[in-house]
This record gives structure tokens, C-alpha cells and sequence, in this order.
């Protein structure tokens, strides 16, 4: 077996021999004012997670007043803050949060560098975050009309429910700052991961040998680039209509609510393949390790990727068939959108084609992948369903929408998340997760999901709207909202378990090593954890697996690739 050429520490041991301090002013050093690339990373995911607990709770608030027709568990008020904060949280606090964490620990570590291009606009992207998420959790303290409210808008916020006649507290001014600010921070972070991978490539790694997961999140971070100002151009005209009576939205003025709908869905349609495609990224490095083989159709993956940034950028309307769009408008946007179930099936097929013929291990890491092909399909079948105008007419408003979205970014995005942390939990902590504890979590979690949002579908195509806080009986949609219920206390069974075995691994779990699953991309050639300057000597790369290749140079498709 070849030796690794990737010194992993210098001569001396450490770069410098740390002076005594106190814990607090070590704390603050690494935790508060640092610029590391990785301890940026590890917040991003810390916050990402408490916030979910956040959402969690919210998410289960709402499934608690639906348990039963005619339920008073919640007021209408309450429950439309419940569901707003859910949204919300979920979308702009867990999902672009936790995105941010891995592309800032990991890319760096890929691409063989020392840190992100731009270490500071990196730490005031995370606080910006940060305070975003705070100014909205502040609302329920400082917002409304005296005495705190949270939004009640929905996370859509459509007008005229923004208008100040609709709003008139301040709780909806927390919304659109505590947005502005993590959009804002979210742009800084795609520029950074774009100026990262293409300037700071170690020497020979081209980008035809740059990692897939490096090439999914550049295709993100171009989304985000072209997808977050349309949002933060309506969040402006909309604080320009609340304070200056701009009226860019109020229809009782010569506004036009539509309006708002084609800003935020030119973000929001966008922002599923934001959140999905770093999903994607995690699975592409994990399913060829844990199946011994090499990504199938490395090119095909590189062009479907790129064709999925695309196209998903031109296709916001399918949100609006019920709106009243012309003819033309809906054939388009629905041709648009099945088009892009064309690149996603070939990654599908790559996936499934990789696993084809290899060795699988069914370690936890890839178990969670694997639920992610079952339920990213399933997701994308629904979804196509959507796409068909008449059938969005009649569905378009109900709870099969609110079921084929939580497959989506659930069923599908929780997976590959999940997937990551069991992959990538050794390398940033040198501890491993405990796999039996992690076959309980993803076996509760994923039985728990189903039972969830399994049944939403059939309660959508019985004609149950969603957005509603209550619903009468006799419907046919109260089992299914029981059942659908009972399903939130399972999964939060399966968090608890994932919470304790994170927890019980760093203090006492098993020691990894630096490279426990004999992979081949460069974060595996350095230490677990890895030290503040990531490699001593930056690395020289030769092929697009620079790791594998150096520990089987008998393997034909390396020989293949050197020549």
C-alpha cells in the first residue's frame, strides 16, 4: 500500500506552542471571533439542529390542534404563528444553515486548501445568520401590536396578508429582516464557495478532477446568486409599502398581489433544488465508497447537476396554476417542470448504477442514503403529478402538496443530511457514532415519517385544504389526521436517540482514525479532527480520487486515469 504524501502535522508537531489561557478566553477565540473554516462550519450545523428541535416542536403543535375535527387545542392566531414560525425556521434556519455548515467545513478539506477565500465575509455570514434567526424568535417577546407576537403570515407571506390593514404589529417587520439578514449572509457564503473551488484548487486538481461534491455546491451557489435577490428585492418594496406606503402590493391601491407571488416563487421554487442538490452531493460521495465502486457516469452527474441549476431557475410559476396564469404560461411552466425531472432521473440511475454489482456495506451512513433513492422518487412522481396543470387545479390547495413537499425536503433532505453526519461525524470530532444506536434512529425516524405523511396524501385527494386550523367531521380526513399524528412521537423518539448518540460518541465513543471508511477524497488525509492549518503541505493531486489511487495504484481505473 502506497504512502500517503500528505505530511499531517509539521516537524515540531504543532505550527506554534499555545500560551496558557483561561477557558473563557479560549472560548471566545475559537468559538466567537474565529475565522476557522471548520469551527464556522460545526456552528452552522450546531444552530441548524436547534433550530430544528425549534420547528420540530412547532411542526408537532400543528399536527396536535389537526389530531381531531372541531379541535380548540390551538386558537386560529396561535395556529397561524405555529405554522408561519414552522415554515419558516425549516426553510431558512435549518435547511440554509446546515447547507452552509458542510460546504464550509468540507470544501476546503476537498479542494486541499488551507481555508475559504474570504476567512471574515465567512464569520460575519454566519452572524448574520445568526442574528436573523434571533430577530425572528424576538417577535414572540417584542412583535405585534404591544405585547409580542410571532408572524402570522405564513412563510409565504402573501399579500394583502402583509399589508399593514392585515399586519399591523411589528411581528411581520421581524419576519422580513430576520430574512433579509440570513439572505444576505446566505449570498455572502455563494460567493465565498465559488471563489474557494475555483481559485484555491490544490495543484493538478482540475476541475474535471474536483470533487462532486464541490461541483454540486458551485451550481448552489450560482442558485442562490440568481434565485435570493428576486426575494430580497420583494422584502424591500414590501417594507417600502408598510412604512412609505409604496402600495407595490396593495391591491385596495392600485397594487398588484400577484406580484408578490412571481418575487417570492422566482426564489421558492429555486430554493427546493437549494436545499436538495447538497443532499445529492452527500450521497455522491457516500454510495461509492460504502459500494467499493467508482460514481458511475462521473461526466453525466457533472452535466446533470449543472442542468438541474439551470432549468430549475425558469420554472417558479407551477407554485401559481391556481392564480389565473394564461394558457400559455401554464403550458410552458409545466413543460419546464418536467423537464427537469430528466437530469434528476440520470443521477438516480448513476446512484442506483454505482450500487450496481458492488460491495455494499449497510453501514448506518449508507442505510440513510439508500432511504433517500426510495423516497426522492416517490417525491419526484408527485411531483411530476403536480407539474400537470389540470390536476395542480384540483390539488394545487391541499394537503397531497403538503405531503409531496415534506417527501421532499424529509423524506429526501433530512436523509442525505443525516447520511452526511454519520459519514462525516468522524472526521471533524475523531470519535464514530455508535452504528446500533444509529439503526434505531433511522429505523424510527423513517417509520415515524410514514406514518406522518403517508396518509396526507389520500387526506389531499379526499379534498382536505391546507392552511387550515380546523376542519369539520364527517370528511373522511379524521383517521387520517389521527394517524398522521401519532406518527410526531416517533420520530421525536428517533431525534432523542440520534441527540444521545451524538453526545454519548464525543465523550466516550469509539477513536476513528484518520480515514475509517478507506475512502479517497483529500478530508480523509489528514487528521481527525483536523488541525487549524489542515495540511502542512498542501497536496499535490493527480486524479479526480486522490486518496484511492495512491493506496491501490493496482486498480485499473486509476492506471487509466494517469495516463
Amino acid at each position: 500500500m502506497a504512502t500517503i504524501p500528505y505530511p499531517l502535522e509539521d516537524g515540531h508537531g504543532k505550527l506554534a506552542v499555545r500560551k496558557h489561557r483561561s477557558f473563557w478566553a479560549s472560548f471566545v477565540d475559537e468559538w466567537i471571533i474565529t475565522v476557522d473554516h471548520k469551527h464556522l462550519g460545526l456552528m452552522y450545523i450546531v444552530i441548524a439542529l436547534l433550530f430544528f428541535v425549534a420547528a420540530g416542536i412547532q411542526g408537532a403543535l400543528i399536527r396536535m390542534q389537526l389530531m381531531y375535527p372541531n379541535n380548540t387545542f390551538l386558537s386560529p392566531q396561535v395556529f397561524n404563528r405555529m405554522f408561519t414560525m414552522h415554515g419558516t425556521t425549516m426553510v431558512f434556519f435549518v435547511g440554509m444553515p446546515f447547507i452552509a455548515g458542510l460546504s464550509n467545513y468540507l470544501i476546503p478539506l476537498m479542494i486541499g486548501t488551507r481555508d475559504m477565500a474570504f476567512p471574515r465575509l465567512n464569520a460575519f455570514s454566519f452572524w448574520l445568520m445568526l442574528f436573523g434567526g434571533i430577530m425572528l424568535y424576538a417577535s414572540y417577546f417584542v412583535g405585534g401590536g404591544g405585547g409580542g407576537s410571532a408572524p402570522d403570515v405564513g412563510w409565504f407571506a402573501y399579500a394583502p396578508l402583509t399589508e399593514k390593514a392585515f399586519s399591523p404589529g411589528s411581528s411581520t417587520d421581524f419576519w422580513i429582516l430576520s430574512i433579509l439578514l440570513s439572505s444576505t449572509g446566505s449570498t455572502a457564503t455563494a460567493i465565498n464557495i465559488l471563489a474557494t473551488a475555483l481559485c484555491l484548487r490544490a495543484k493538478g486538481m482540475t476541475l474535471a478532477r474536483m470533487p462532486l461534491f464541490v461541483w454540486m455546491f458551485c451550481v448552489v451557489s450560482f442558485q442562490i446568486l440568481m434565485a435570493l435577490p428576486p426575494l430580497t428585492a420583494a422584502q424591500i418594496m414590501l417594507l417600502l409599502d408598510r412604512f412609505m406606503g409604496a402600495h407595490f402590493f396593495d391591491t385596495a391601491a392600485t397594487g398588484d398581489a400577484v406580484l408578490w407571488r412571481h418575487f417570492f416563487w422566482l426564489f421558492g421554487h429555486p430554493e427546493v433544488y437549494i436545499l436538495i442538490i447538497p443532499g445529492f452531493a452527500c450521497i455522491t460521495e457516500i454510495i461509492p465508497v460504502f459500494a467499493r465502486k467508482p460514481i458511475f457516469g462521473r461526466a453525466a452527474m457533472i452535466g446533470a447537476s449543472v442542468s438541474i441549476g439551470l432549468v430549475s431557475l425558469g420554472v417558479w410559476a407551477h407554485h401559481m396554476y391556481t392564480v389565473g396564469l394564461p394558457s400559455r404560461a401554464n403550458i410552458f411552466f409545466a413543460v419546464a417542470t418536467m423537464l427537469v425531472g430528466v437530469p434528476t432521473g440520470i443521477k438516480i440511475f448513476n446512484w442506483i448504477a454505482t450500487m450496481w454489482g458492488g460491495r455494499i456495506r449497510f453501514n448506518v451512513a449508507m442505510m440513510w442514503a439508500i432511504a433517500f433513492l426510495f423516497h426522492f422518487v416517490l417525491a419526484g412522481l408527485t411531483g411530476i403529478m403536480l407539474a400537470v396543470a389540470p390536476f395542480d387545479w384540483q390539488l394545487g390547495n391541499s394537503y397531497f402538496v403538503v405531503a409531496h413537499f415534506h417527501y421532499t425536503l424529509i423524506g429526501g433532505l433530512l436523509c442525505t443530511l443525516f447520511a452526511g453526519v454519520y459519514y462525516w461525524f468522524p472526521k471533524a470530532t475523531g470519535r464514530m457514532l455508535s452504528e446500533k444506536l444509529g439503526r434505531w434512529h433511522f429505523w424510527l425516524l423513517i417509520i415515524g415519517f410514514h406514518v406522518t405523511f403517508d396518509g396526507l396524501h389520500i387526506a389531499g385527494l379526499l379534498g382536505m385544504p391546507r392552511r387550515i386550523y380546523t376542519y369539520p367531521a364527517g370528511r373522511g380526513w379524521e383517521g387520517l389526521n389521527l394517524f398522521s399524528t401519532w406518527g410526531v412521537p416517533i420520530q421525536a423518539v428517533a431525534i432523542l436517540i440520534f441527540v444521545w448518540n451524538v453526545l454519548d460518541s464525543l465523550i466516550q465513543g469509539k477513536k476513528a482514525g484518520n480515514d475509517p471508511w478507506d475512502a479517497w477524497t483529500l478530508e480523509w488525509g489528514t487528521t481527525s479532527p483536523p488541525p487549524e492549518y489542515n495540511f502542512a503541505v498542501l497536496p499535490e493531486v493527480r486524479s479526480s480520487r486522490p486518496l484511492w489511487d495512491l493506496k491501490h495504484p493496482e486498480d485499473p481505473d486509476w492506471q487509466y486515469e494517469q495516463s
